[in-house]
């Protein structure tokens, strides 16, 4: 719709998929289930998600504002991959998987390989995205999210979503790139002792931002370090 808008994208035909029940709902069977035309207020108040994935919930708190989310989907924020959105980063963090459909067969898309570039994902022509997957995190696991933007609501100029446990690290980001994208140096440090203000500097080294009318490059890497150490010390990393 904000491509519609602003008159960037002139499809010749529109398809509501809103009503197709078997696309809708969240259930847990060993992993957590969440139908692509989920609205993100509904997933926001799910018992399921609250404690399965409370990273998720604490995220789509940032999502638009509340009129916003009671329409917006789960499924279409992913397959829309804003690489300002919160979503994709989560789904990064969490190490979930995107299942999607061709009508004849059906594959599943882990989210590491899910996004291309922006607003580009690995779903191919034909095909729809159907499910989220998350599976549970590891034993002990912590988390945390932060980002900045303007105003509440408002596009994230730089975000970070982080998932943490003994022996294992996920440092997702997102607005600082052409996608949300895992920061595998910061991971590393992680694994290996580092403290949460040497892993949010080198996060945003991986960062690749540009400058526009609301933050310069500069600005919004500084931004994903700030981000990235608030997530991180939510999630309890010692500042180092």
């Amino acid at each position: 719709m904000p491509l519609l808008n602003l008159r960037l994208a002139r499809p010749s035909a529109l398809v509501d998929i809103g009503r197709i029940a078997s696309l809708s709902g969240i259930s847990a069977n060993g992993v957590l289930r969440l139908g692509a035309t989920t609205r993100q207020a509904d997933a926001l108040r799910s018992p399921l998600v609250a404690t399965r994935a409370p990273l998720l919930a604490e995220a789509l708190r940032h999502v638009g504002h509340p009129a916003t989310r009671s329409r917006g989907t789960v499924g279409g924020s992913i397959a829309h991959a804003d690489p300002a959105a919160e979503l994709p980063a989560v789904l990064l963090a969490l190490d979930g998987e995107a299942i999607v459909s061709s009508g004849t067969a059906e594959r599943s898309i882990p989210a590491a390989a899910l996004f291309l570039g922006p607003f580009t994902t690995a779903l191919g022509e034909g095909e729809l995205l159907t499910e989220l997957r998350l599976g549970d995190p590891p034993a002990g696991a912590r988390h945390g999210f932060a980002e900045i933007a303007r105003r509440r609501g408002d596009f994230a100029l730089a975000g970070a979503a982080v998932v943490v446990a003994p022996g294992h690290a996920r440092v997702a980001l997102f607005a600082v790139g052409p996608s949300a994208f895992r920061a595998a140096e910061a991971e590393r440090a992680l694994l290996e002792g580092a403290g949460a203000a040497e892993a949010a500097a080198l996060a945003a080294a991986a960062a690749e931002p540009s400058g526009d009318a609301h933050a310069t490059a500069a600005y919004r890497r500084e931004a994903a370090r700030v981000a990235t150490l608030r997530a991180l010390l939510a999630a309890g990393v010692p500042d180092g």
